[in-house]
């Protein structure tokens, strides 16, 4: 299991890693060893996921997680098969608990009697100001 917030976590048999060749410098290396890591997560049937979270996760995770509810992740950064499947079970791991935060919803309030009197107030003064610019400095006309 793989534990992602205190109260949730998801079993390993539901993570899929395949490794590909990764691409970009590393001579010889690069051409003969897989060490690109992608990661395959199938979202949408998960019965560890609660939907609340299923709903966010899709927000969140945009591109990377396709039509069919399939989140993909790659990792390629290290030379590494193995640094490279932790980072990608991180990266998983990460976005889980970013979207395992529900948002709190926004309650609407009201500016005191208080508020609303200092800010008219403040626009009182500002009038007054310009008023004393406008006595100091007439204009051509």
């Amino acid at each position: 299991m793989i534990q992602i917030t205190p109260q949730l976590a998801i079993n390993e048999d539901e993570l899929t890693f395949s490794f590909v060749r990764a691409s970009g410098p590393g001579g010889q290396n690069v051409n003969k060893v897989s060490s690109a890591v992608e990661l395959r997560f199938d979202a949408a049937r998960s019965p560890s996921l609660p939907e609340a979270l299923k709903e966010r996760l899709k927000k969140l995770a945009g591109r990377r997680l396709s039509d069919d509810g399939v989140l993909l992740i790659d990792a390629h950064r290290f030379r590494t098969q193995g640094l490279n499947r932790k980072d990608a079970l991180a990266r998983l791991v990460a976005l889980l608990q970013a979207a395992a935060i529900e948002p709190k919803t926004r309650k609407a309030t009201r500016p005191s009697r208080g508020a609303r009197e200092e800010r008219l107030q403040a626009k009182r003064k500002a009038s007054q100001i310009k008023q004393a610019r406008r006595a100091n400095f007439p204009h051509a006309d």
